[in-house]
Order: structure tokens, then C-alpha cells, then sequence
């Protein structure tokens, strides 16, 4: 049996990089083709798609599956990144904001079925050949065109204030991060991201993905 080509369900803990995985993989199993299939930010954890070989050629094709995520958002906070890794940009007292948190579920509502999306300036994402990061890091604020997005599923798993937990399921392309930021402006107190997990990636779930402590 080869080891060096196919894909390997990794589960990845929160703090490496993507990169950092593939590049472990690559360093300790002296394999020289090592790629994967869809980015987690260094704060997320749970599913990462490791090609290795030939199979790295097929990385669009695995990064075109529909993705599934819990998380949870934080209110009254938000962050330049829209996550707990960025600096607060401004806070929030909840009070007054009791009827929009009583109407969650509402507002869950608004972001379901097709949606378009601004691209956070803190991604990978490109514009004129230039990663929106690399600009964000710089002071520069870049124009964003909102995007078309997919979201099929967007439930309510609890909510122990300030924190709301929730379960999405959604295309590709869809930045997490952003999505709890809209949800804490729809609300109206704001919001950042503070715990993401990848649980699928089309028909591959993180319950048989090997902890990346096992490799």
C-alpha cells in the first residue's frame, strides 16, 4: 500500500495554521507532494482535508463541497477580524438590546437561503493580485464587492448570554467569521466569532478524522 498518495481526515486543534499541518505531514513522513482541501483559520478546529500525491491535483474538487461548522458568537464585542484573535473595535452594554436577543431566531432567518457576503478584510482573499490581510496589516482598507453565498442551514444550538451557539451548513466561499459579525450588526449590539469547528466537508466528517496529536 502507498501512504503517499490519497487524502487523509485530519482533525486539527485550535492554533497551527492549515499549512502548518501540511508542512508537518510533509517534514516527518518525507512525502513531497502534500496539499489540502479548504483553509481553517489558525483559531478553528475540527475537519482538514490532507491530499497527498497526485491527489493534490484534485483539490478543487474536494474544496467545492458544501461545508458544516458549529460556532459561537460572542455579543456586545467586535473585533477587526470578526474574531477573537483581532483587536475590539468597539463594545457594548446588552441592555436595550433584550428584544433583538429574544428574537434570534428571527434574525438566524434573515441569513438563510441565498445571501450575498462581504469578504472580510482579514482573509486570504485577493484583490489586484494582493491578499486582503496583507492590506488590513498595512492600514489599507480595501473596496469589497459582496459575494453570493449559500446557506442551508443555520440553526439556533443554545444561547448563555453574551454567547449564541449555532450550526451552519453552507457552500463554499463562506467566511464563518463574517457571518457571526452580520449576525451581532443585525441584532444590533455587534459580535465576534470565539469558537469554530469544521465538522463536514461534503460526505467527510471530523468523527473519522485522526486527532492531529495521532499522527
Amino acid at each position: 500500500m502507498n501512504y503517499k498518495e490519497g487524502m487523509l481526515l485530519v482533525d486539527k486543534p485550535s492554533g497551527p495554521t492549515s499549512h502548518d499541518i501540511v508542512d508537518y505531514i510533509r517534514r516527518k513522513y518525507r512525502v513531497k507532494k502534500v496539499g489540502h482541501a479548504g483553509t481553517l483559520d489558525p483559531m478553528a478546529c475540527g475537519l482538514l482535508i490532507i491530499l497527498l500525491g497526485s491527489f493534490t491535483k484534485k483539490s478543487i474538487h474536494f474544496s467545492n463541497y458544501d461545508k458544516e461548522y458549529e460556532a459561537r458568537l460572542l455579543l456586545g464585542v467586535s473585533t477587526d477580524t470578526a474574531d477573537k484573535e483581532g483587536k475590539i473595535v468597539e463594545t457594548k452594554d446588552l441592555k436595550g438590546y433584550e428584544k433583538g436577543i429574544k428574537e434570534i431566531e428571527n434574525t438566524l432567518a434573515v441569513f438563510r437561503g441565498r445571501i450575498r457576503q462581504v469578504p472580510p478584510m482579514y482573509s486570504a482573499k485577493k484583490i489586484k493580485g494582493k491578499k486582503l490581510y496583507e492590506l488590513a496589516r498595512k492600514g489599507i482598507a480595501a473596496k469589497r464587492e459582496p459575494k453570493e453565498i449559500r446557506i442551508d442551514e443555520l440553526k439556533l444550538l443554545g444561547v448563555s448570554l453574551p454567547e449564541v451557539s449555532f450550526y451552519v451548513k453552507c457552500s463554499k466561499g463562506t467566511y464563518i467569521r463574517q457571518l457571526a459579525h452580520d449576525i451581532g450588526e443585525q441584532i444590533g449590539c455587534g459580535g465576534h466569532l470565539i469558537y469554530l469547528k469544521r465538522t463536514k466537508i461534503g460526505p467527510y466528517s471530523n468523527e473519522n478524522a485522526v486527532p492531529f496529536n495521532k499522527l
